[in-house]
């Protein structure tokens, strides 16, 4: 099984230069260098030359170099894609997603880009953040839209805007949508990032809500500060407990199907087959974050 790890995936401004870089020093698995929501009207063009220059003159290491643009029919967003698409970034983030014939236009000229530069026909990855209404009615279109889609993120805070609720702690207003991104993304065997955590000085919140993200399903989540890198990290790692118990249910279900049985119990809990994947999910999560399983 392999799986490409994607827990914590940090927002930076695109018109800071200083900020990139300090993401890309900080060996978070993905940085998001925006052009949306943390760019001034004014900034735009300032932002895309900026992105540009970092694309080709920043090490980023293990880091993914992803890159939000404007949303589709903004007056931004062909700009955006002009400029930074021949920079080559690892992968594009669709905001407002809400229907998969975007996601197709948007393949199709990624892969105009990348035939024109000789480059790896799918190697820039799409991303959809669905955050309207109109896209979690529209769901499993946009999942099965591409193969370049590489995952499905949640934004809470546009949509609660988008359908005028208020936003709770528990979240109760956008729990179907949150639930439906998950359900979406893993039918169509993607991956599902959550939404962002915008209180910043409440890490223990922030863990909560992770370790709720990740119980749900969810791969990774949004990060729009780098202090919450690790805790976000820390989340979605699998502990050593959590490994070894991983491998002693696997290795029992060899035993058992060797000998010819199906359902088994183990530590007076009975075993099948999808539980069986839920610890091969745990040792793929290890092995992708660096951490020796065999």
């Amino acid at each position: 099984m392999t799986y490409k790890i994607r827990r914590a995936l940090l927002f930076m401004p695109g018109d800071d230069r200083h900020k990139i870089e300090k993401g890309a020093a900080l060996n978070v698995d993905a940085v998001i260098m925006d052009l949306e929501d943390g760019v001034a009207l004014n900034h735009k063009a300032a932002a895309r030359q900026t992105i540009v220059e970092a694309l080709h003159e920043v090490d980023f290491g293990h880091t993914e170099r992803l890159v939000r643009v404007n949303p589709v029919g903004s007056g931004f967003d062909v700009d955006d894609l002009a400029l930074i698409l021949p920079a080559r970034p690892d992968g594009i983030v669709l905001p407002k997603a809400e229907s998969g014939d975007q996601l197709a236009a948007l393949d199709e000229h990624i892969g105009t880009i990348e035939q024109q530069n000789g480059w790896e026909a799918g190697g820039i990855v799409l991303f959809a953040i669905i955050e309207t209404a109109t896209g979690v009615v529209n769901l499993r279109e946009i999942a099965s839209s591409t193969s370049r889609l590489a995952g499905l993120m949640f934004g809470a805070e546009d949509l609660a805007g988008d359908i005028g609720a208020t936003r709770t702690p528990d979240g109760h207003e956008v729990a179907y949508a949150r639930s439906a991104t998950v359900i979406h993304a893993k039918a169509a065997g993607l991956q599902a990032i959550d939404t962002p955590y915008i209180d910043l000085h409440n890490l223990d919140g922030l863990r909560s809500q992770t370790q709720q993200a990740m119980t749900m399903g969810y791969d990774g989540k949004l990060a729009i500060h780098p202090k919450q890198v690790d805790v976000i990290q820390a989340v979605f790692t699998p502990d050593a407990e959590s490994i070894a118990r991983a491998k002693q249910l696997i290795d029992a279900h060899e035993r058992q199907q060797a000998a010819g049985t199906g359902v088994f119990a183990l530590h007076g809990k009975m075993v099948d087959r999808p539980m069986v994947r839920a610890a091969e999910r745990v040792l793929a999560r290890a092995r992708a974050a660096g951490i020796k399983v065999e």
